[in-house]
C-alpha cells in the first residue's frame, strides 16, 4: 500500500506539471493536441474538443503535444500555432510545467506547517540519528539517540552550524583519535572516534542532525506560518539546485548519490509509513526535484526548450533542425542511459532482491 501510495504521488506530480504547460498554452488561444500522462503504448484515450487524453504504459513522464500542420491540415502561418507566437508567450508555456512544480511544493509546505505547526529552536549539542555496523562510530560505542556535546572539550554549539563544525572536525581527523562528549540517558561520558580515510576525507559512518525536539508547536500568525515555509522552501530549493550542481562539477564524488525510480518509490514508501505528514514531505521534495530537474539545459528537458528558444529569438530564426535533431538525440541516450543504470543499481539494493542474491 505504500509503494502504491508513493507511485500515486509521483503521478500527481507530473501530471501537476504537464497541466502548467497545457492551462499556459490553452489559455493563451494556442493549438493542443495532446495530453498525456507516461510513455509508451496507450492503456486509456479519450478524445475531446480534438484533444486526445491519454494514460500511457510507462508512467514516468508525461508530454503536451501540439498540432503539425501538414498533418491536421492547417494554415502554416496560423497565428494559434505555438510556433507563430511571440518568443514570450513560449517562453510562458515551456517554464509553466516548473513554476506549477514550485508553486505545488511551496502550497504543500504551507499546508504542512500550518496543520503540524513548526519545530522549536534546536537545544545545544548533535543528535546521533543512525549508525552503521562496523564503522569507526559503531565501534567507538556511539549509539542511535545520543547527543554529541563537545568535541575535544570544545563547545559544539546549536543547529545546523553544530553539524557542520563536527563533520569539518571528522573530516579533516582521518586516521586519528578524537575524543568527544556525549550525553546518553541523562549521563555524560567521553567516547574516543578514530574516523577512517574514504576519498581522502575522514568518516564515522553516522547519521546526524541538530538536536531538535520531536514536539511541535503551532504557529501564532499568519505572519509566522509564512515566514517558516518561506525558509523551509527556500532551502529545499538551494540545497536541491547545489545538488545538482555537485553532480555536474565533480561527477565521481556525487555519482553514487543519484536515485532512479526505483529508490525514489522506496523512499515515498517509507515516508508514506509516517502518515500524511510523510506523504506531504515527500510530496514537496519531488515536486521542487522535478522542476529543478527540468530546468537543466537538455533538449529532452524543458530547460533545453527554453535555450533552443531563447536562442530563437536572439537568431531571429530558428535553431538549424539538423543541429536540434542531433542534440536531442545525443540528450535523449544520455538521459535513456542514466535511467537504465539507475533502474539497475537501485532494484539490486532493494532488501528482497539482496535476498534472493544471497540464497
Amino acid at each position: 500500500m505504500n509503494v502504491l501510495t508513493s507511485i500515486t504521488v509521483l503521478g500527481f506530480l507530473i501530471f501537476f506539471h504537464e497541466m502548467g504547460h497545457f492551462l499556459a498554452a490553452i489559455l493563451q488561444g494556442i493549438y493542443v493536441d495532446g495530453f498525456s500522462i507516461g510513455f509508451g503504448p496507450s492503456i486509456i484515450q479519450k478524445k475531446y474538443k480534438d484533444i486526445t487524453y491519454s494514460f500511457r504504459a510507462f508512467p514516468l513522464g508525461g508530454f503536451v503535444s501540439f498540432p503539425d500542420e501538414e498533418l491536421n491540415n492547417i494554415d502554416p502561418k496560423d497565428p494559434n500555432l505555438l510556433k507563430n507566437r511571440p518568443i514570450f508567450q513560449r517562453v510562458i508555456v515551456i517554464s509553466a510545467g516548473v513554476f506549477a512544480n514550485l508553486i505545488l511544493a511551496y502550497t504543500i509546505l504551507i499546508l504542512n506547517v500550518a496543520t503540524l505547526g513548526i519545530p522549536f529552536e534546536p537545544e545545544p549539542g548533535i543528535l546521533v540519528l543512525a549508525t552503521q555496523p562496523e564503522k569507526a562510530a559503531d565501534l567507538a560505542g556511539l549509539e542511535s539517540g545520543d547527543k554529541i556535546i563537545k568535541i575535544e572539550s570544545r563547545t559544539l554549539g546549536v543547529g545546523d552550524l553544530a553539524v557542520s563544525n563536527l563533520v569539518k572536525e571528522i573530516q579533516s581527523s582521518s586516521e586519528k583519535p578524537i575524543s568527544i562528549e556525549i550525553e546518553r540517558d541523562g549521563i555524560f561520558k567521553e567516547i574516543t572516534l578514530i574516523p577512517k580515510k574514504i576519498d581522502g576525507k575522514g568518516t564515522i559512518g553516522a547519521q546526524l542532525q541538530p538536536n531538535i525536539r520531536k514536539e511541535t508547536k503551532k504557529t501564532k500568525n499568519i505572519y509566522e506560518l509564512f515566514k517558516y515555509s518561506n525558509k523551509q522552501f527556500l532551502s529545499l530549493l538551494v540545497k536541491t539546485i547545489q545538488g545538482y550542481k555537485g553532480l555536474i562539477t565533480n561527477f565521481s564524488a556525487t555519482a553514487q548519490q543519484l536515485s532512479g525510480p526505483v529508490k525514489i518509490v522506496e523512499i515515498g514508501a517509507q515516508l508514506s509509513e509516517q502518515g500524511g505528514n510523510g506523504i506531504l514531505l515527500f510530496a514537496a521534495l519531488i515536486s521542487i526535484n522535478l522542476a529543478v530537474l527540468n530546468s537543466l539545459p537538455l533538449p529532452l528537458l524543458d530547460g533545453g526548450q527554453l535555450v533552443f528558444t531563447i536562442i530563437e529569438g536572439l537568431r531571429g530564426k530558428p535553431v538549424p533542425v539538423k543541429v536540434q535533431i542531433a542534440v536531442t538525440q545525443s540528450s535523449f541516450f544520455l538521459l535513456v542511459g542514466l535511467s537504465v543504470l539507475l533502474i539497475i543499481r537501485d532494484t539490486s539494493q532493494l532488501l528482497i532482491v539482496q535476498r534472493l542474491l544471497n540464497q
